[in-house]
């Protein structure tokens, strides 16, 4: 009786799972230590050499990888945005809230602008996530909800500031967050009462969570 042939799962399959792991790696890595080797990356990701440089050719390769899936990342976050449908403190709470779960790698392109990607590329994939704030700060601003005192851009560079500094606090174990407290930190920041701002972002949490609820 003949055996039946051992099936086995299709090469590319493989390719893609080593790659996708290689990156989740090297976003770990890069970020605690932005000058980490691919070498490093390699033995973290518990793959030989050859395999990280089967998929990218070398630092710049990877480094632009990173980049290419942080932006893919925003500008979903971003789409999902309903701008100025609703009240500005509302729109920025629903921002702030989308944005945190990639806020690792926003946070990883900043750390890697100077030596590899160049401030102008990491312009270019953190622009969606900065214009579409700057549209809800001004709309705010008209509205006199949120301080008027700086430009929009102006705030809105303040106010991402203030996001990468509360995200290094939570890996660097400093606090604990999943993004409501540091909303409500912006909500304030931009001019919002803390009151309001904590009603705010509670009434917009239970929301996404339960149109997470939903897709699921």
């Amino acid at each position: 009786m003949a055996s039946k042939p051992v099936v086995r799962a299709p090469i590319r399959s493989n390719a893609r799972s080593n790659r996708a792991r290689i990156l989740a790696t090297a976003r770990q890595e890069l970020g605690r230590n932005p000058d980490a080797t691919l070498e490093e990356i390699a033995r973290a990701a518990g793959v030989v050499r050859r395999t990280v440089f089967g998929h990218f050719p070398g630092r710049a390769a990877l480094v632009e990888a990173l980049a290419e899936e942080a932006a893919e990342a925003l500008q979903a976050a971003v789409a999902r945005q309903p701008g100025t449908a609703e009240p500005p403190e509302r729109a920025l709470a629903r921002f702030v809230l989308a944005i945190w779960p990639v806020g690792d790698r926003y946070r990883l392109l900043l750390a890697l602008a100077r030596q590899d990607l160049g401030m102008e590329r990491v312009s270019e994939v953190l622009s969606p996530a900065r214009e579409e704030a700057a549209v809800i700060l001004e709309h705010g601003q008209r509205q006199g909800v949120f301080h008027d005192h700086l430009p929009p851009a102006v705030l809105n560079a303040g106010l991402e500031a203030l996001t990468l500094s509360l995200l290094e606090s939570v890996n660097a174990g400093a606090w604990e967050d999943d993004g409501t407290r540091s909303a409500v930190a912006t909500l304030v920041a931009a001019g919002v009462p803390e009151r309001q701002a904590v009603d705010v972002v509670e009434a917009v949490a239970a929301e996404v969570r339960d149109e997470g609820s939903d897709e699921g």
